[in-house]
């Protein structure tokens, strides 16, 4: 790559060497990630691991892919760049946990105006932060430069993950009954989902108006670019220590979308309300923007970001394992028979 460069396609607003030093840059960062099974190092076509299947009988690879959606406007109108990347990854690693999947690794791909090797590699330090942890290597990835696409300041960034269950540990809700214990994992805040709704609320469009201070101290920008809570290494010790039924990641669609779908059919989820504590956060933006309850509860997390629905008599053991790994947790409901999907009560 010494002598890699085209001036034609650097006047046509393509600077290839942006996008070496990019990756020198964050060279180390992405090195931290590595764990057994990784076979390269950052810079070849393809991310090579090799994973250890080792007391797996039947090796199930499960897979997700997802975006932060418009929460980036926030971190360009910051100029904050090194969280995102674990809402980049959270998105994804949660999503393939929700089956009992142990995430074994991460690529991500970066389109962006203009290629500023600084931001970039601080997009990916963020990246690197939740892959450590998640517990998963960042193998591989793609920065893409876009001009005349979008605004040199601008960028847009995606992930994908790979993990591995065995099939005969797959969490697919088969065995929920009536009566099971639904266990709700607390969320950090407004997570990566419903922030074209936030934006509106808050008349989001300048730098100003996200530094109004909230009653606990933080601004607004701070409160709401808290990255997504990483479920996964909770999780995962849990289910090694307790039968989890079903679990469900409550993004975009909150509540009313997500926790029936770790629902069987015949059976509904009935949440109490009173049974969690919500964020301040939302309280402001409900208020701020007069939004019905149920539409609160119909796009956001309401500080529930992972339910995991257990037997009664596990309930208890969950929540002090859960809190044992830095999560807190609360008994919010219960499965009852019913085809509705959910009842917040």
């Amino acid at each position: 790559m010494k002598n890699s460069f085209s001036e034609s396609y650097k006047a046509a607003g393509v600077d290839v060497t942006a996008g070496y030093e990019g990756v020198k840059l964050m060279k180390k960062d992405v090195e931290r990630t590595f764990i057994p099974g990784v076979l390269t190092g950052i810079g070849g076509f393809g991310g090579l691991f090799q994973p250890d299947l080792s007391g797996i009988k039947e090796p199930v690879f499960v897979s997700g892919t997802d975006g932060v959606g418009t929460k980036l406007k926030l971190s360009m109108l910051l100029d904050k760049h090194d969280t995102i990347g674990i809402d980049a990854v959270a998105m994804c690693v949660n999503d393939i946990i929700c089956c009992g999947a142990k995430p074994l690794f991460f690529l991500d791909y970066i389109a962006c105006g203009k290629n500023i090797p600084e931001k970039i590699a601080a997009i990916v330090k963020g990246v690197a932060d939740g892959c450590v942890q998640s517990g998963c290597a960042l193998i591989g990835g793609e920065t893409a430069e876009h001009p005349g696409m979008m605004p040199d300041d601008e960028y847009d960034i995606a992930g994908f993950a790979v993990g591995v269950v065995d099939k005969s540990k797959i969490i697919d809700n088969t065995k929920m009954r009536e009566g099971d214990v639904i266990v709700g994992l607390a969320s950090t805040g407004v997570h990566s989902n419903g922030f074209s709704l936030v934006r509106k609320v808050f008349d989001i469009t300048k730098r100003e108006s996200l530094e109004k201070v909230l009653p606990d101290g933080r601004t607004l920008g701070e409160a709401l670019l808290t990255p997504t809570q990483l479920y996964v290494k909770p999780v995962l010790d849990l289910i090694s220590k307790v039968e989890v039924k079903g679990i469900s990641h409550i993004t975009g669609g909150g509540f009313y979308e997500n926790v029936p779908r770790s629902i069987p059919d015949g059976f509904m989820a009935r949440v109490n309300k009173s049974a969690f504590p919500v964020p301040d956060i939302f309280r402001y933006l409900q208020e701020t923007g007069n939004i019905p309850e149920r539409d609160m509860y119909n796009t956001f997390n309401m500080g529930i970001g992972m339910t995991c629905t257990v037997a009664p008599d596990k309930a208890d053991e969950t929540v002090r394992i859960l809190e044992e790994n830095g999560i807190k947790a609360y008994c919010i409901g219960e499965i009852v028979k019913g085809d509705e999907g959910i009842e917040i009560i």
